[in-house]
């Protein structure tokens, strides 16, 4: 019960943030050159044309008006109509939604399993030839753009040895995992490159800990020091890089869902911000920035999981 009082204070409390950036997404897109009725009609359209065409779709109302109306239809749970689709943006959003979640969902696991045996390896064997490789490596996928990578991997991956898809989504849970691990992979490889680096060190840190050190002398192995004592006294900083980086990787799987043609988010944005889709924008803007909400909201609720000192309240 706790949890869920937790949960709907911190949402009441994150409303002011969502009003204020449907705000700024809402301002931003009209102050871009074009408008939606110029490219609808193309080159052909009269100045007659474009108006009627702006009074049937709203744009020529004042903007206050324009913008009570967006909210008016967020607060009845609808998007309203998209411009360029001609259909309602809620069933589009939702269809569009579980690519790019299951892509993030993936590159997250991917990044997790990478990092917590390397992490500890790094810190055990510090300076060792196993920390060195491990740090070189991550440091040259973190510093590699992540398009290059795309398409370097799937001439290695995809076209040379054949293992999996070039692009697309498939069809059926197992067709799509399959085509979502090698995108995912380049994800994770960025998302572990931070993420190994911050837990290397937070274990380093709490390797020279007296707690530690009372562990050992109380007889523990030193494997239950390490798993006990050790890691989960890591975590914190590490499950902040983590969900910085996640919501990072929400707002920008553009180029990824563009290098392997996934139809998710991302590349909804790109379509309907090229077709001046006012309402798409907004909805997708809305629709992210709740994203990050939610997934700053579970790193709380992982802090009180990892750490007993950490409350809800």
């Amino acid at each position: 019960m706790k949890i869920v009082f937790f949960c709907l204070s911190r949402m009441i409390q994150l409303l002011p943030v969502l009003l204020g950036i449907t705000v700024v997404a809402f301002l931003l897109l009209r102050v871009m050159p074009g408008d939606p009725a110029t490219l609808m009609l193309g080159s052909r359209g009269t100045p007659e044309d474009i108006a009627k065409l702006n009074e049937q779709l709203g744009l020529n109302q004042p903007l206050w008006q324009q913008y009570l109306r967006f909210i008016g239809d967020l607060v009845q749970g609808s998007f309203g109509r998209s411009i360029a689709y001609k259909a309602e943006i809620g069933p589009l959003i939702l269809e569009r939604l579980w690519p790019s979640l299951a892509l993030v969902g993936l590159s997250t696991v991917m990044a997790v399993i990478m990092t917590v045996p390397l992490a500890m390896l790094a810190a055990i064997r510090r300076g060792g030839v196993i920390d060195q490789v491990v740090r070189v490596v991550f440091v040259v996928a973190m510093s590699m753009p992540a398009f290059w990578l795309g398409v370097l991997l799937v001439l290695l991956l995809a076209i040379y040895l054949p293992l999996f898809p070039v692009s697309g989504y498939g069809e059926g849970f197992w067709d799509r995992l399959h085509h979502l691990v090698l995108p995912a992979f380049i994800i994770a490889l960025g998302t572990a490159a931070l993420t190994i680096r911050s837990l290397r060190s937070s274990i380093i840190a709490v390797l020279g800990a007296d707690y530690v050190d009372t562990a050992r002398a109380k007889g523990l192995v030193e494997r239950q020091v390490l798993w006990r004592h050790v890691f989960r006294n890591s975590l914190t900083s590490t499950i902040s890089v983590l969900a910085v980086h996640t919501s990072w990787v929400i707002g920008g799987t553009v180029v990824i869902e563009t290098v392997f043609g996934i139809p998710g988010l991302g590349s909804l944005l790109v379509s309907s911000i090229s077709a001046r889709d006012y309402p798409m924008v907004q909805a997708l803007t809305v629709t992210f920035a709740t994203l990050v909400v939610l997934i700053n909201l579970l790193t709380d609720l992982a802090y009180a999981l990892v750490d007993p000192r950490v409350t809800l309240s």
